[in-house]
């Protein structure tokens, strides 16, 4: 039987096109390129792009790639925004020989990635690890980010709070839940994340596990890097406005902690929940999520 996930992806490319995006792969030094989706228009030399839309970047977390991640995304913005989809390392076609896992690494190799491709300012939304990874380079290069929007995500992942959430949905460490190898793990993965599980056949789980789950002994150091201990972690001070936006049912960033880091930003956050979603909100009620998010956009850009 041809593997579902291999006949989805060209589909998913050909929309991506009928949107005005293209694949290209930058290489930000020798041995580390990052693949992107961006809008056809830009080329490879920087000084013909003249950026005429406001750029969006969306950064996907642990699960799948960036536009699979993102498609209802893609669709709702591409058309007013210049619209930036990279995979970050390990991910798609994104990879480096460099030894750091750090999601400031991560952050360091996307903002240069930018700049190669003429972006000059740009509001970033990130989903969990892109979230993480977002805030990030919002630190690092506050005249790239413009504004900040964390999606079910925080900005870090301390040990107290993964001990929390290893607790709540019964596991001993994140690869265990975020690296599935069997059908049973992927189903997990999935009940712990949404807030209503769809159906699927089993042979659909076994597709998904054989073409989205490569690169994981690296996956597997990021999730180890991005873990800290609770006396590493320093409030940023963001020059950005920051907007939070949480499923109320997430299990993994609950309201709890959303609140808590609302806290800990004060006047510069604001925080809205989406009800009846869990952790991929985008995913689960994108209609509700893109109004939100337009709202954003237009208040930040």
């Amino acid at each position: 039987m041809v593997n579902l996930m291999k006949v989805v992806n060209p589909v998913v490319g050909f929309l991506l096109k009928f949107y005005g995006l293209s694949a290209q792969t930058v290489e930000i030094e020798p041995g580390t390129v990052i693949h992107f989706w961006k809008p056809a228009r830009i080329i490879k030399n920087k000084k013909k792009y003249r950026q005429t839309k406001p750029a969006l970047v969306l950064l996907h977390g642990f699960g799948a790639t960036g536009v699979l991640t993102w498609l209802f995304q893609i669709a709702a913005f591409s058309k007013k925004y210049a619209v930036f989809v990279p995979d970050l390392l390990f991910f798609g076609g994104s990879t480096t020989d460099s030894t750091d896992r750090s999601p400031a690494f991560q952050a360091d190799c996307l903002a240069k990635a930018l700049k190669l491709l003429g972006v000059e300012s740009c509001a970033v939304v990130g989903c969990s690890y892109g979230g993480i990874v977002g805030s990030k380079m919002a630190l690092l290069d506050p005249k790239l980010v413009k504004c900040l929007v964390l999606s079910n995500s925080n900005l870090a992942l301390t040990e107290s709070h993964s001990e929390v959430a290893f607790e709540r949905v019964g596991i001993t460490s994140w690869p265990e839940l975020l690296l599935p190898d069997t059908v049973e793990g992927l189903k997990k993965l999935l009940r712990v994340i949404v807030y209503k599980r769809p159906w699927f056949p089993n042979w659909a789980y076994k597709h998904f596990l054989e073409v989205m789950f490569d690169s994981r002994k690296e996956r597997a150091e990021l999730l180890n890097a991005l873990v800290i201990k609770e006396c590493e972690f320093i409030i940023p001070n963001f020059l950005q406005k920051v907007y939070i936006m949480a499923g109320e049912e997430d299990k993994l960033f609950n309201l709890e902690i959303v609140q808590k880091t609302k806290e800990q930003l004060g006047e510069k956050a604001t925080l809205y929940y989406i009800k009846k979603a869990g952790h991929i909100a985008h995913v689960e009620r994108p209609f509700v999520y893109n109004r939100l998010l337009k709202d954003i956009l237009k208040a930040s850009l």
